[in-house]
Protein backbone atom coordinates (compact mmCIF):
# COMPACT_ATOMS: atom_id res chain seq x y z
CA UNK A 1 0.00 0.00 0.00
CA UNK A 2 1.34 3.38 -1.07
CA UNK A 3 2.12 4.92 2.49
CA UNK A 4 1.90 8.53 1.07
CA UNK A 5 -2.06 8.24 1.92
CA UNK A 6 -4.26 6.57 4.07
CA UNK A 7 -7.20 4.14 2.52
CA UNK A 8 -10.36 4.24 2.89
CA UNK A 9 -11.69 3.00 6.17
CA UNK A 10 -12.23 -0.91 6.53
CA UNK A 11 -16.43 -1.29 5.79
CA UNK A 12 -18.13 0.20 8.79
CA UNK A 13 -15.11 1.30 10.58
CA UNK A 14 -16.37 4.89 11.03
CA UNK A 15 -19.38 6.00 11.19
CA UNK A 16 -20.32 8.51 8.08
CA UNK A 17 -20.26 11.93 9.91
CA UNK A 18 -16.08 10.82 11.02
CA UNK A 19 -14.89 9.71 7.11
CA UNK A 20 -12.97 11.68 5.48
CA UNK A 21 -14.67 14.38 3.28
CA UNK A 22 -12.29 13.59 0.73
CA UNK A 23 -10.35 10.25 0.46
CA UNK A 24 -8.79 9.08 -2.72
CA UNK A 25 -11.17 5.67 -3.12
CA UNK A 26 -13.45 8.87 -4.73
CA UNK A 27 -11.85 8.78 -8.20
CA UNK A 28 -12.69 4.89 -8.83
CA UNK A 29 -16.18 5.40 -7.36
CA UNK A 30 -16.90 8.55 -9.44
CA UNK A 31 -15.48 6.25 -12.54
CA UNK A 32 -17.71 3.88 -12.06
CA UNK A 33 -20.50 6.71 -11.75
CA UNK A 34 -19.26 8.26 -15.29
CA UNK A 35 -19.37 4.47 -16.60
CA UNK A 36 -23.15 4.21 -16.30
CA UNK A 37 -23.52 7.82 -17.88
CA UNK A 38 -21.39 6.43 -21.03
CA UNK A 39 -23.31 3.13 -21.14
CA UNK A 40 -26.93 4.04 -20.63
CA UNK A 41 -27.08 7.84 -21.33
CA UNK A 42 -25.57 8.09 -24.50
CA UNK A 43 -25.11 5.01 -25.58
CA UNK A 44 -21.30 4.34 -25.86
CA UNK A 45 -20.80 1.12 -25.11
CA UNK A 46 -16.59 0.72 -25.61
CA UNK A 47 -16.21 4.04 -23.53
CA UNK A 48 -18.48 2.86 -20.50
CA UNK A 49 -16.60 -0.45 -20.15
CA UNK A 50 -13.22 0.90 -20.39
CA UNK A 51 -14.49 2.91 -17.73
CA UNK A 52 -15.80 0.81 -15.53
CA UNK A 53 -12.27 -1.41 -16.09
CA UNK A 54 -10.27 2.02 -14.86
CA UNK A 55 -12.47 2.44 -12.08
CA UNK A 56 -11.52 -1.55 -11.17
CA UNK A 57 -7.64 -0.89 -11.53
CA UNK A 58 -7.59 2.56 -10.01
CA UNK A 59 -9.29 0.73 -6.81
CA UNK A 60 -7.06 -2.05 -6.89
CA UNK A 61 -4.45 0.37 -6.69
CA UNK A 62 -5.93 2.78 -4.34
CA UNK A 63 -7.88 0.30 -1.65
CA UNK A 64 -8.52 -3.55 -1.76
CA UNK A 65 -11.95 -3.34 0.26
CA UNK A 66 -12.79 -0.56 -2.16
CA UNK A 67 -11.97 -2.95 -5.24
CA UNK A 68 -14.79 -6.20 -3.38
CA UNK A 69 -17.73 -3.38 -3.29
CA UNK A 70 -17.38 -1.76 -6.76
CA UNK A 71 -16.73 -4.54 -8.24
CA UNK A 72 -20.44 -6.13 -7.05
CA UNK A 73 -22.18 -2.64 -8.35
CA UNK A 74 -19.72 -3.20 -11.75
CA UNK A 75 -21.05 -6.57 -12.06
CA UNK A 76 -24.65 -5.18 -12.22
CA UNK A 77 -23.53 -2.10 -14.18
CA UNK A 78 -22.01 -4.30 -16.54
CA UNK A 79 -25.10 -7.24 -16.70
CA UNK A 80 -27.97 -4.51 -17.25
CA UNK A 81 -26.23 -3.00 -20.29
CA UNK A 82 -26.07 -6.25 -22.05
CA UNK A 83 -30.05 -5.79 -23.19
CA UNK A 84 -31.78 -2.69 -24.35
CA UNK A 85 -33.68 -0.98 -21.95
CA UNK A 86 -36.70 0.42 -23.49
CA UNK A 87 -40.26 0.23 -23.35
CA UNK A 88 -40.72 -2.87 -25.42
CA UNK A 89 -43.11 -5.02 -24.18
CA UNK A 90 -43.19 -7.96 -26.39
CA UNK A 91 -43.12 -11.04 -24.50
CA UNK A 92 -39.05 -11.65 -25.36
CA UNK A 93 -38.04 -8.77 -24.59
CA UNK A 94 -39.38 -8.59 -20.83
CA UNK A 95 -38.17 -11.66 -20.55
CA UNK A 96 -34.35 -11.29 -21.54
CA UNK A 97 -35.33 -7.76 -19.61
CA UNK A 98 -36.48 -9.48 -16.98
CA UNK A 99 -33.84 -12.01 -16.12
CA UNK A 100 -30.76 -9.44 -16.72
CA UNK A 101 -32.44 -7.47 -13.84
CA UNK A 102 -32.79 -10.06 -11.67
CA UNK A 103 -29.45 -11.13 -12.11
CA UNK A 104 -27.78 -7.84 -11.76
CA UNK A 105 -29.44 -8.06 -8.26
CA UNK A 106 -28.49 -11.36 -7.71
CA UNK A 107 -24.94 -11.68 -8.89
CA UNK A 108 -23.79 -9.05 -6.69
CA UNK A 109 -25.77 -10.47 -3.47
CA UNK A 110 -24.74 -13.79 -3.85
CA UNK A 111 -20.99 -13.01 -4.25
CA UNK A 112 -21.29 -10.65 -0.95
CA UNK A 113 -23.09 -13.42 1.22
CA UNK A 114 -21.71 -16.80 0.26
CA UNK A 115 -18.05 -15.45 -0.88
CA UNK A 116 -17.14 -12.22 0.84
CA UNK A 117 -19.52 -13.85 3.66
CA UNK A 118 -20.91 -10.47 4.28
CA UNK A 119 -24.17 -9.02 5.45
CA UNK A 120 -24.27 -5.39 4.54
CA UNK A 121 -26.59 -5.78 1.84
CA UNK A 122 -30.14 -6.21 2.92
CA UNK A 123 -33.53 -6.10 2.06
CA UNK A 124 -35.28 -4.61 5.19
CA UNK A 125 -38.95 -5.40 4.60
CA UNK A 126 -40.09 -5.21 7.78
CA UNK A 127 -38.27 -3.20 10.32
CA UNK A 128 -40.54 -3.45 13.47
CA UNK A 129 -41.82 0.15 13.09
CA UNK A 130 -45.19 1.29 11.99
CA UNK A 131 -45.52 4.49 9.80
CA UNK A 132 -46.81 7.54 11.48
CA UNK A 133 -48.58 10.45 9.71
CA UNK A 134 -45.27 11.68 8.86
CA UNK A 135 -44.62 8.78 6.82
CA UNK A 136 -48.35 8.77 5.11
CA UNK A 137 -48.15 12.89 4.68
CA UNK A 138 -44.97 12.32 2.38
CA UNK A 139 -46.88 9.37 1.09
CA UNK A 140 -49.60 11.60 0.16
CA UNK A 141 -47.00 14.86 -1.43
CA UNK A 142 -45.85 12.61 -3.42
CA UNK A 143 -49.27 11.76 -4.84
CA UNK A 144 -49.51 15.55 -5.21
CA UNK A 145 -46.27 16.46 -7.05
CA UNK A 146 -46.63 13.38 -9.34
CA UNK A 147 -50.08 14.79 -10.44
CA UNK A 148 -48.90 17.83 -11.42
CA UNK A 149 -45.28 17.34 -13.05
CA UNK A 150 -45.62 14.15 -14.59
CA UNK A 151 -48.55 15.29 -17.32
CA UNK A 152 -47.11 18.51 -17.78
CA UNK A 153 -43.62 16.49 -18.29
CA UNK A 154 -44.33 14.28 -20.37
CA UNK A 155 -46.55 15.70 -22.43
CA UNK A 156 -44.74 19.07 -23.25
CA UNK A 157 -41.75 17.34 -24.10
CA UNK A 158 -43.20 14.08 -26.27
CA UNK A 159 -41.09 11.87 -24.26
CA UNK A 160 -44.39 9.72 -23.49
CA UNK A 161 -44.09 8.25 -27.04
CA UNK A 162 -41.16 6.30 -25.86
CA UNK A 163 -43.70 4.27 -23.75
CA UNK A 164 -46.30 2.10 -26.04
CA UNK A 165 -49.59 2.85 -26.14
CA UNK A 166 -51.65 1.62 -23.99
CA UNK A 167 -54.95 1.67 -25.38
CA UNK A 168 -54.86 -1.84 -26.47
CA UNK A 169 -55.86 -4.42 -23.13
CA UNK A 170 -52.86 -6.64 -23.59
CA UNK A 171 -50.26 -3.65 -23.79
CA UNK A 172 -52.48 -1.67 -20.88
CA UNK A 173 -51.72 -4.73 -18.27
CA UNK A 174 -47.99 -5.14 -19.86
CA UNK A 175 -47.56 -1.50 -19.03
CA UNK A 176 -48.28 -1.87 -15.49
CA UNK A 177 -46.27 -4.72 -14.99
CA UNK A 178 -43.63 -3.64 -16.80
CA UNK A 179 -43.63 0.15 -14.79
CA UNK A 180 -43.98 -1.26 -11.20
CA UNK A 181 -41.69 -3.92 -12.07
CA UNK A 182 -38.79 -2.07 -12.72
CA UNK A 183 -40.06 0.68 -10.17
CA UNK A 184 -39.44 -1.99 -7.53
CA UNK A 185 -35.63 -3.14 -9.02
CA UNK A 186 -34.73 -0.24 -8.94
CA UNK A 187 -34.69 0.12 -5.18
CA UNK A 188 -33.38 -3.73 -4.49
CA UNK A 189 -30.05 -2.70 -6.93
CA UNK A 190 -29.73 1.60 -6.58
CA UNK A 191 -30.47 1.59 -3.20
CA UNK A 192 -29.78 -1.42 -1.50
CA UNK A 193 -27.19 -2.70 -3.25
CA UNK A 194 -25.26 0.53 -5.02
CA UNK A 195 -25.78 2.99 -2.25
CA UNK A 196 -25.36 0.33 0.44
CA UNK A 197 -22.03 -0.09 -0.35
CA UNK A 198 -20.79 3.38 -1.57
CA UNK A 199 -21.75 4.36 2.35
CA UNK A 200 -19.18 2.10 3.84
CA UNK A 201 -16.70 4.56 2.43
CA UNK A 202 -18.03 7.75 1.85
CA UNK A 203 -20.10 10.22 3.75
CA UNK A 204 -23.64 9.59 3.43
CA UNK A 205 -24.05 12.55 0.82
CA UNK A 206 -21.41 11.35 -1.35
CA UNK A 207 -22.83 7.97 -1.59
CA UNK A 208 -26.17 9.06 -2.28
CA UNK A 209 -24.95 11.70 -5.25
CA UNK A 210 -22.49 8.64 -6.45
CA UNK A 211 -25.59 6.72 -6.54
CA UNK A 212 -27.87 9.00 -7.78
CA UNK A 213 -25.92 9.43 -11.32
CA UNK A 214 -26.06 5.79 -12.20
CA UNK A 215 -29.50 5.63 -10.83
CA UNK A 216 -30.35 8.56 -13.47
CA UNK A 217 -28.51 7.25 -16.34
CA UNK A 218 -30.49 3.87 -15.97
CA UNK A 219 -33.67 5.74 -15.92
CA UNK A 220 -32.61 7.94 -19.00
CA UNK A 221 -31.95 5.16 -21.40
CA UNK A 222 -35.75 3.32 -19.74
CA UNK A 223 -37.08 6.79 -21.50
CA UNK A 224 -37.02 9.99 -19.06
CA UNK A 225 -35.28 11.80 -21.36
CA UNK A 226 -35.32 15.93 -22.24
CA UNK A 227 -35.20 16.90 -19.11
CA UNK A 228 -35.84 14.99 -17.13
CA UNK A 229 -32.87 14.28 -15.09
CA UNK A 230 -34.13 16.92 -13.74
CA UNK A 231 -36.81 15.20 -12.19
CA UNK A 232 -35.61 11.62 -11.76
CA UNK A 233 -32.18 12.51 -10.09
CA UNK A 234 -33.24 15.05 -7.19
CA UNK A 235 -35.81 11.71 -6.98
CA UNK A 236 -32.86 9.53 -6.91
CA UNK A 237 -31.50 11.55 -3.89
CA UNK A 238 -34.47 11.61 -1.84
CA UNK A 239 -34.49 7.72 -2.14
CA UNK A 240 -31.46 6.73 -0.94
CA UNK A 241 -31.80 10.30 1.55
CA UNK A 242 -35.41 8.57 2.83
CA UNK A 243 -33.84 5.28 3.19
CA UNK A 244 -31.02 6.80 5.48
CA UNK A 245 -33.93 7.82 7.72
CA UNK A 246 -36.49 5.05 7.41
CA UNK A 247 -33.85 2.29 7.05
CA UNK A 248 -36.58 0.79 5.56
CA UNK A 249 -36.94 -1.07 1.65
CA UNK A 250 -40.94 -1.08 2.18
CA UNK A 251 -41.49 2.66 2.62
CA UNK A 252 -39.15 3.89 -0.52
CA UNK A 253 -40.77 0.98 -2.19
CA UNK A 254 -44.06 2.38 -2.10
CA UNK A 255 -43.29 5.66 -2.40
CA UNK A 256 -41.51 4.71 -5.95
CA UNK A 257 -44.44 2.63 -6.94
CA UNK A 258 -47.23 5.50 -5.41
CA UNK A 259 -45.23 7.80 -8.03
CA UNK A 260 -44.99 4.91 -10.37
CA UNK A 261 -49.22 4.62 -10.48
CA UNK A 262 -49.30 8.30 -11.01
CA UNK A 263 -46.82 7.80 -14.08
CA UNK A 264 -48.95 4.88 -15.43
CA UNK A 265 -52.79 7.01 -15.34
CA UNK A 266 -50.25 9.86 -16.93
CA UNK A 267 -48.70 7.60 -19.71
CA UNK A 268 -52.33 6.42 -20.56
CA UNK A 269 -53.75 9.90 -20.19
CA UNK A 270 -50.87 11.59 -22.67
CA UNK A 271 -51.51 8.58 -25.43
CA UNK A 272 -55.36 9.30 -25.30
CA UNK A 273 -56.16 12.75 -23.76
CA UNK A 274 -59.95 12.08 -24.07
CA UNK A 275 -59.18 8.74 -21.12
CA UNK A 276 -58.74 9.74 -17.19
CA UNK A 277 -59.73 13.30 -17.44
CA UNK A 278 -58.32 13.54 -13.88
CA UNK A 279 -55.26 15.73 -15.57
CA UNK A 280 -55.81 19.10 -15.59
CA UNK A 281 -53.15 19.17 -18.20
Amino acid sequence: MNPTFEPTPAADALPGSHRPAFSLGLIPAALLSLSAVLLFGVDEAVAGYLTVAASLVAAAVLDRALLRDLALIAAGIVIISTVPLNADLSIAHMAAMGLVLALAVLVPYTVHRFVYRERVIRFPIGTGKRWGRREFSYLALIVVLGYFILPVYLISTGVYQNWPDASDPDIFVKLFIGVNSVGIWDELFFICITFTLLRRHFRGWQANLLQAVIFTSFLWEIGYQSWGPLLTFPFALLQGYTFTLTKSLSFVVAVHLIFDFVLFLALVHAHNRDWLPIFIY
